[in-house]
């Protein structure tokens, strides 16, 4: 019996640094600069920008260390993008009209518009290959 109460005390313990090495890793993620490609949206221009295009839409916050960790991502999907497909970001601390019109909950959230309209959406880190594959779809 004592030797099982070491073992799950060791699991448990394992465990708790596993968590805290994570969250440090994670918050430690660098801010990266966005691919000259992309779309810095607001209020303002959202309607004028996803007129006619394809926009895969990045709702964000520069607290958030898992949308730093789709910056790359969505850096490198941009620059993949051709003809009216494109990559937008919101960022939810200077745009809460938007966030609230498309009832964005978490983040980060990936929303994919079609001529204005959202046609998918996706919440938390997604892989490029996902994400290129679900623009390809809708821009058929």
């Amino acid at each position: 019996m004592e030797t099982f109460l070491i073992l799950i005390g060791s699991l448990i313990g394992a465990f708790v640094l596993l968590n805290i090495y994570a969250r440090v890793k994670m918050k430690n993620t660098p801010q990266v600069v966005d691919h000259k490609d992309i779309l810095t949206l607001s209020d303002k221009n959202f309607t004028q920008q996803t007129k006619g295009k394809v926009v895969l839409v990045d709702f964000w916050a520069a607290w958030c260390a898992p949308c730093r960790m789709m910056a790359p991502v969505l850096n490198d999907v941009a620059g993949d993008l051709t003809g009216n497909q494109r990559v937008g970001k919101i960022n939810i601390e200077q745009q809460k009209l938007l966030v609230n019109q498309f009832k964005v909950r978490s983040i980060p959230t990936l929303i994919l518009f079609s001529n204005g309209k959202e046609v998918k959406r996706f919440v938390g880190i997604k892989q490029k290959e996902f994400l290129i594959k679900e623009i390809q779809e809708v821009s058929i």
